[in-house]
């Protein structure tokens, strides 16, 4: 019987050896121990959406998809509410966006080509209750905004175009242009565009970072002017390296989706790009 027993014990803890440990408890009649799961990453940048994704479809429509996305951060384009817009209209967006658990965090992008399109947009701003515009002014205006983010106290984020608007291609170029004026005015780093005019977003994101008070993700097929958006992780930026240069800078803006391929039937293509940025998001690197 002693012998029996031994061979057993020596024949199951071999057989648990070439199995692997997780294996040792079935070779002694035991349940498997239960594996902690890994934890979530902890991020210090808010997922967003650009209202510009939606432009094809109401607010109902917006802030249904986000929703279902768990999103709750929208940068407000006027299509959904209009510059014109009365107090009691303001309020009434609001209302609705947060019946979706949704907020509203900036406005924009808004192209600004006079004094009085500027001083539109800041009142604007002012009414809708956020402290953050997406602008597009002529170069020739910035001290003109600089003027206004002293008077309203607001972060004025450049949003850069790539190579298909001579203005503000890339983040050098909106740094080049805004480092000498206040520190409140700085860029929308739209990482697609910026690798599309040539550049690294990531390496721009570490040099430019004091000045980056929005961004935008999505992807691209090329690091070129024929570079077109596609789902985010099919296309050439290296997202786990964006993700963990948003880390060492401490970046705690909001990182806002805007899909812009298949615009008038995006909604799978949303998921998808959302998907694999959380999942991403949640991995330590």
């Amino acid at each position: 019987m002693k012998h029996s027993r031994r061979s057993f014990f020596k024949q199951g803890l071999a057989g648990a050896l070439l199995m692997g440990t997780a294996s040792l408890g079935h070779a002694f009649g035991l349940p498997d121990p239960v594996k902690p799961k890994a934890p979530k990453a902890v991020n210090p940048f808010k997922l967003g959406m650009a209202g510009y994704t939606f432009v094809h479809f109401d607010l109902e429509t917006t802030l249904k998809t986000l929703k279902s996305l768990d999103i709750h951060y929208l940068c407000i384009k006027d299509f959904h509410l209009p510059f014109k817009s009365t107090d009691e209209e303001i309020k009434v967006f609001h209302e609705k966006c947060a019946s979706y658990g949704v907020t509203g965090y900036a406005v924009g992008p808004i192209y600004m080509k006079t004094e009085e399109e500027i001083d539109k947009g800041f009142e604007y701003a002012k009414r809708v209750g956020v402290k953050l515009i997406v602008g597009v002014p002529n170069y020739e205006l910035l001290p003109y905004v600089d003027k206004k983010v002293k008077e309203y106290d607001f972060k004025y984020a450049i949003h850069l175009h790539g190579p298909d608007i001579k203005t503000y291609p890339d983040a050098t170029d909106v740094w080049e242009n805004t480092k000498n004026l206040d520190a409140r005015i700085g860029m929308c780093l739209d990482i697609g565009h910026d690798l599309r005019n040539g550049c690294d977003p990531v390496a721009d994101l570490k040099k430019y970072h004091t000045r980056v008070f929005d961004m935008h993700i999505k992807d691209v097929t090329d690091s070129s002017k024929a570079g077109r958006g596609i789902e985010i992780g099919r296309g050439k930026i290296d997202f786990p390296a964006l993700i963990k240069a948003l880390r060492e800078v401490n970046y705690t803006g909001a990182c806002s989706l805007e899909y812009e391929k298949d615009m008038k039937d995006p909604f799978l293509g949303i998921a998808e790009s959302i998907g694999y940025f959380k999942a991403i998001s949640d991995l330590e690197f």
